[in-house]
């Protein structure tokens, strides 16, 4: 070409499926793989059960399901929708108020991508890939980060986040992941209030990614952003993927609260509707089976039942990594991640972990020769080692040395296994350049 057209951002990866491509290079060569790098529920063996499966059969029969649906989303499903908000929240809204997306991947691109190129929202660190390649994406630059701190139980520095929206004036909005990917920090009331306040308080809007919001276990609690949002402008993200999960349904919606409260507010919510016209609307089926399932009576037992599967998963992780030295554990009280983070110091590129294979270890000793990540390095050496994927934690735009889990596995004894085997090869990797040394 007569010159560069595609806009910067060099370097970017999604790691999460990047290393699928490693670990399929194992599997050829004969390596079972345990695949703890994605959150997809299904393909770690949940079962659908009959009784949704019937409400999606029966939405089949009828031929209105396979036209198109109005471009903010299938009227009925936004009517049920905004009367739950109502129901629940202090702050009302209208179905007017609700626009579907093909998946909150769609819905996180688009609210990025018609803000200013010079306007920020500023995001938690770690924080889940999509927002932070969609950040960096539409403006080319780095972007602003609040830390979540590991050592206060993943606890964002609200005082980092206050001092740096009133001294960064291209700060614009506010990112929350509750309960949050990728560390399973569930954000207390409190802190969200707090939020809340300095978004009123410096004239910002609010971006609460709430996929996971109905996931919350180990005695936790948390709230709604309807419920404490009062008079800011605010967009709640949410989805069936995780909840239903139907992940390859591809369908997410926004909730804008206040939306008319500002001028800037909603020419940008406006902004977001016209780029989706463009595509004239979002999947019909999955938006028209959300009233019928979420309705059935069995889906809140459902729910329950999932939940306390990931509150034993998530305990009989942490009660077997929290007391492994050169590492830091949380435990998961929200979601179905578990992030590990490698004290200050303790990695090097020295160490490794043994590999039988010849062409596995020679594969996996290649890509760690090249200059990467000190985490990126263990994982890949875990994966050759073990067939064990995770993801190493500064694919999540943090300097944090680390890697995330899933708390998805369905068989209890091979997800015990397997984190039994994470914390033998934590110790065996930190600790064998001390051998190489000696």
């Amino acid at each position: 070409m007569r010159f560069d057209i595609a806009k910067r951002g060099e370097g970017l990866t999604y790691e999460i499926r990047n290393i699928v491509g490693v670990a399929n290079r194992l599997k050829a060569c004969g390596m079972e793989v345990t695949w703890e790098n994605i959150g997809d529920p299904v393909h770690k063996g949940e079962k659908i059960p009959d009784w949704m499966k019937e409400v999606l059969f029966d939405l089949l029969k009828e031929d209105i399901n396979y036209a198109y649906s109005p471009t903010q989303g299938h009227d009925a499903t936004r009517e049920f929708i905004a009367e739950r908000v109502n129901r629940r929240g202090k702050t009302q809204i209208t179905p007017d108020d609700i626009i579907f997306f093909n998946g909150l991947g769609d819905a996180i691109a688009r609210a990025y991508g018609v803000i200013r190129v010079d306007a920020r929202i500023i995001l938690p660190e770690p924080t889940y890939s999509t927002h932070f390649l969609a950040e960096v994406h539409h403006a080319s630059f780095p972007p602003n980060t609040y830390r979540m701190n590991p050592y206060h139980r993943w606890h964002p520095d609200m005082n980092e986040l206050e001092l740096k929206v009133k001294s960064h004036k291209a700060i614009v909005g506010i990112l929350v992941i509750n309960p949050d990917n990728p560390t399973g920090f569930v954000y207390p009331e409190e802190t969200l209030r707090r939020i809340v306040k300095i978004a009123r308080e410096n004239d910002l809007f609010l971006v609460f990614d709430e996929i996971y919001i109905n996931m919350v276990y180990n005695g936790q609690l948390t709230v709604h952003l309807s419920d404490i949002v009062e008079d800011v402008p605010a967009i709640s993200m949410k989805g069936i993927s995780k909840e239903f999960p139907w992940p390859g349904a591809r369908c997410g919606w926004i909730e804008v609260y206040n939306g008319q409260k500002d001028e800037a507010f909603a020419h940008y919510i406006q902004a977001i509707l016209s780029q989706k016209m463009a595509e004239v609307c979002s999947t019909t089926l999955p938006q028209v089976s959300i009233p019928r399932l979420m309705s059935h009576p069995e889906y809140e037992k459902y729910l329950n039942h999932r939940l306390r599967t990931y509150e034993k998963l998530s305990n009989v992780a942490y009660n077997i990594l929290k007391d492994v030295p050169y590492v830091v554990v949380n435990r998961t009280n929200g979601a179905f991640y578990m992030s590990i983070v490698f004290n200050e110091a303790v990695l090097n590129d020295k160490q490794t972990l043994p590999i039988e294979h010849n062409n596995i270890r020679q594969f996996i000793e290649k890509i760690c020769s090249e200059r990467i990540e000190l985490d990126k390095r263990f994982v890949y050496y875990l994966l050759g080692s073990t067939g064990i994927c995770v993801v190493p934690l500064t694919s999540f735009f943090t300097p944090l040395m680390g890697f995330r889990m899933t708390l998805l596995e369905k068989d209890m004894s091979k997800f015990e296994q397997t984190v039994r085997t994470l914390a033998d090869k934590i110790v065996q990797y930190v600790e064998s350049s001390k051998w190489s040394r000696d």
